[in-house]
């Protein structure tokens, strides 16, 4: 079978994107979706997304990670939202359903603001915090984080919460509102050059343990730079909008 397919990217997170809106998508071979996402011997990317119709909102996003197993990915939702507008789905705002709820987005040009879940469930660790944004983060600060083994540390860390695990980021603080990051993330087993919930989640947490006071956090990535704001009243982080660029990279055809 021929498989029509369009590839995204959000500050380097990169997907393989598929219109199945006429459900013609075999969703329980997880194998193909490890072929797809590998980058000797098929497409490559950080993870699928599936368009698909929803009865209520205006389409619905079905995502995997390379090991087949469902989340919510934030850049993946960005870019989601881009495909959709491709397709004429969506104008230029749009209420769609993920594996996380319901999320509103804003698309102008190439650049996608997304509201992401409501936070409340803050862990502060001795040397961490954990907190879901739609799939369980760690958060740690490091120092030197250019020169820091994300993935020999990430994977340790990734196996200690329970299942189904946790992606891993550390962080730099540059200056008051704005923290480098870098995310292993659990699905691809590696570090991807963006993560949007791990951003989010960053964004989250040096607000939560008072590493700065703003609501409005710039999060430079591997793959260029992602912005978070949010409003918080008792513990609470609510309207929160994952702000970046999600890009059309290519389209074609694959045997599966």
């Amino acid at each position: 079978m021929n498989l029509n397919f369009y590839k995204y990217q959000g500050c380097g997170n990169d997907f393989v994107m598929i219109d199945n809106r006429s459900q013609t998508f075999n969703k329980d071979t997880i194998n193909t979706i490890s072929k797809l996402c590998d980058r000797h011997f098929g497409i490559g990317a950080d993870g699928v997304i599936l368009i698909e119709n929803d009865l209520a909102l205006d389409f619905k996003m079905v995502y995997y990670n390379p090991d087949g197993s469902q989340t919510f990915c934030g850049n993946g939702g960005r870019c989601a939202v881009s495909f959709a507008h491709f397709l004429g789905i969506i104008k230029n705002e749009t209420n769609f359903t993920a594996f996380d709820g319901t999320h509103f987005s804003k698309i102008k040009n190439n650049i996608v603001s997304l509201k992401m879940i409501d936070v409340s469930d803050i862990q502060i660790l001795e040397q961490a915090v954990f907190l879901n944004t739609g799939t369980p983060h760690h958060v740690q600060v490091v120092t030197d984080l250019s020169n820091f083994d994300v993935f020999r540390e990430g994977e340790k860390i990734r196996y200690t919460y329970k299942s189904p695990g946790s992606n891993v980021n550390f962080v730099e603080q540059i200056n008051d509102t704005t923290f480098q990051v870098r995310t292993y993330e659990k699905g691809v087993e590696n570090e991807t050059l963006a993560c949007g919930t791990g951003v989010t989640a960053v964004a989250i947490a040096m607000h939560k343990t008072k590493k700065t006071n703003s609501t409005s956090i710039t999060l430079p990535v591997a793959g260029g730079i992602l912005e978070v704001s949010f409003t918080e009243k008792e513990g609470v982080y609510e309207n929160i909008f994952l702000r970046g660029a999600a890009s059309f990279v290519y389209q074609g055809k694959i045997e599966i």
